[in-house]
């Protein structure tokens, strides 16, 4: 486990609506953030991304089950999300795994999130989760 890492994902943990100033303390001005539903770039767009975040769930924690830094500045984080949205799944707790692929120097300027989307969102969503959910299933 790398000092970086760990460092990382322990400020990560304490993120929420009430402080999103910390975001400035883990990634640069010039970040670059993308996963399967966003591509965002500098910080207050990263900023302002979280701020949407936490204003439309209801309770958001991840869970950090692995770290690996196969080189200096460059590392993953294996991870699960929990969260709950009042307009998905009837505001059930739902998770996720999915991985994170960080590179830094002081702070990190680029974080790619991988994760399946349709588990993240549209299997949650009335009447489209169904048909996903389905297809899903007749593709395995």
């Amino acid at each position: 486990m790398t000092a970086y890492l760990q460092h990382f994902t322990e400020r990560f943990t304490t993120l929420g609506a009430h402080n999103l100033d910390l975001l400035a303390d883990l990634y640069s001005e010039d970040v670059t953030f993308r996963d399967p539903l966003h591509h965002i770039s500098g910080l207050a767009a990263l900023r302002a991304y979280f701020a949407q975040l936490y204003a439309n769930v209801a309770e958001v924690r991840y869970t950090f089950e692995g770290l690996d830094e196969p080189q200096p500045g460059l590392g993953y984080i294996r991870w699960t999300l929990h969260y709950r949205h009042p307009r998905l799944a009837a505001g059930k707790l739902i998770s996720l795994q999915g991985c994170s692929h960080l590179r830094w120097r002081e702070r990190v300027h680029f974080h790619q999130d991988y994760f399946d989307a349709g588990a993240l969102l549209y299997e949650h969503i009335p009447l489209m989760g169904g048909a996903i959910r389905w297809l899903k299933g007749r593709l395995a």
